[in-house]
């Protein structure tokens, strides 16, 4: 297929508005082009042509005429014909353990707007998804303020909304409900859905708060207890972030409530904090059964969107983009020799498949998703559980238990890098457009390594110059650049 004719799988699928009640999926008669898409934009390409394999070229065009983008349609018959033959269907077994709980698949609704009440829980609950932290309840009258997001886009010059955004900014805090009308929602939720798994979050401002919450979930019937050191934007001091910052608090408060309750215990971790560690040990130390983490990280965005009455504050930041940060100090945690004995859910930026993986392969028993909830809704459940079950069944792993903490020995310290070899980059000259935007990169920002041909527009790589820092790679465009054998340094 020539260049012209070809089209980028996820570059386009990202155009796609994901309607709800899609009219391209109502304009085709033997498919669901919008289930296609939906899965190429979650990371399952792989498995994408399930939706369209019946589609005829008539249904393709009257999807693709039905298309209400509001720039131009997206190219739903090219995009069907450059799907990949979709592999085996193979619904690879997700059930895992956490806290000797066992859970039906590792994805939970994070403690958060996604989950305020029964009915939301429940639909959740009903499309899929294994659990919840329930949106913590606290004591005290929670009073939100409007607006209370903002979000950093891909193109910050696009003006209000966009539909994606890379970043979120939340000054969200609690439950606004009374604490007793949330605790009957979780009891019903454990009654009507004894199969999932109920997680009461819970925020006390003195010991006294955080015994009465405790006991109050227990009561209610839920499966464990989250404790939530770890909001940023609360607006009483001495509560959220500001426990979670004090190692000694972190490690009372956690023993307070080891005490007086048999559910299992699980501190939520502040990642507003140099050395998670820290608060971290002293909650193991206390009894913690398993730590989350980690809550929004504290930012400020300039625009407008956020202003509330003109004025604007320090919130808590998420997305994708804080996802190598909340893997960092989940590494930390799960490296640490000394906390051997507790297990671990993830969050942060969490959005497909892929995204929960590598949480789980740095040693999360479940993995916690707010973020996609707000952008995409409930629905992301299917790409993350089939996604996962096509990973596993590809590599012939037949348990979820297996991945756990899988990478673990592949993080060293800087110290013990491999530092006498080299990987040389490679320019694939099919793949290569010509733009250039390797030799602008390297000149300017690596280390004078390219030569660009402006008659021919091709890129040459000068060996004697190349360290090997791959600037190269990442910055092209159409993925012409490779690597070569690892060699010894001259």
């Amino acid at each position: 297929m020539n260049r012209k004719a070809t089209i980028h799988l996820e570059e386009e699928a990202a155009r796609c508005l994901l309607c709800t009640d899609a009219p391209c999926t109502k304009a085709c008669k033997q498919g669901d082009p919008a289930r296609a898409i939906r899965a190429i934009r979650f990371d399952n390409a792989a498995i994408a042509a399930r939706w369209v394999a019946a589609c005829s070229d008539d249904d393709l065009q009257a999807a693709e005429e039905a298309c209400i983008h509001y720039d131009r349609p997206i190219r739903i018959s090219a995009l069907a014909k450059q799907l990949p033959t979709p592999t085996e269907e193979h619904a690879a077994d997700l059930q895992i353990t956490f806290c000797g709980i066992r859970c039906e698949n590792p994805f939970f609704l994070a403690s958060s707007a996604i989950c305020t009440n029964y009915e939301m829980v429940a639909r959740a609950f009903e499309m899929g998804w294994a659990g919840v932290y329930y949106k913590t309840i606290c004591m005290d009258d929670i009073h939100e303020v409007s607006p209370r997001f903002d979000a950093v886009s891909p193109n910050p010059s696009s003006g209000e909304g966009g539909g994606t955004f890379i970043g979120f900014r939340n000054m969200e805090q609690l439950s606004e409900n009374p604490v007793d009308v949330d605790f009957d929602i979780l009891r019903r939720l454990k009654e009507n859905y004894p199969s999932k798994i109920v997680i009461a979050s819970i925020m006390g401002n003195t010991e006294e708060q955080w015994i009465e919450l405790a006991k109050m979930a227990e009561q209610a019937g839920v499966d464990a207890v989250e404790l939530n050191f770890s909001c940023p934007q609360m607006r009483i001091a001495g509560m959220g972030s500001d426990v979670g910052q004090n190692a000694e608090l972190v490690t009372f408060y956690t023993a307070f409530v080891k005490r007086n309750v048999s559910i299992p215990v699980i501190p939520k971790m502040t990642p507003n904090i140099t050395h998670i560690n820290q608060p971290a040990m002293g909650a193991y130390f206390a009894g913690a059964d398993a730590i989350s983490a980690i809550n929004t990280i504290k930012s400020v965005t300039m625009t407008g969107r956020s202003a509330v009455s003109g004025k604007k504050t320090i919130s808590g930041y998420s997305g994708r983009a804080v996802k190598p940060i909340a893997l960092r100090y989940v590494l930390e945690m799960t490296k640490n020799p000394i906390m051997k004995n507790v297990e671990f859910s993830g969050i942060g930026g969490i959005e497909t498949w892929r995204d929960a993986l590598e949480f789980i392969q740095l040693g999360c028993r479940n993995v916690q998703v707010c973020t996609a909830v707000m952008q995409y809704g409930y629905r992301i459940i299917d790409d993350l559980i089939l996604g996962l079950q096509d990973y596993m069944h590809q590599r012939g792993v037949s348990r979820l238990e297996d991945l756990v903490g899988e990478e673990l020995p592949n993080f060293v310290t800087p110290g013990e890098l491999d530092r006498g070899t080299m990987v040389y980059p490679n320019i694939n000259r099919d793949k290569c457009i010509g733009c250039g935007r390797c030799y602008t990169s390297c000149m300017d920002g690596g280390h004078q390594a390219i030569d660009f041909d402006t008659a021919t527009r091709q890129p040459r790589i000068i060996g004697t110059r190349c360290v090997g820092c791959h600037l190269c790679r990442l910055v092209c465009p159409s993925g012409a650049i490779g690597t070569t054998r690892r060699i010894a340094k001259k």
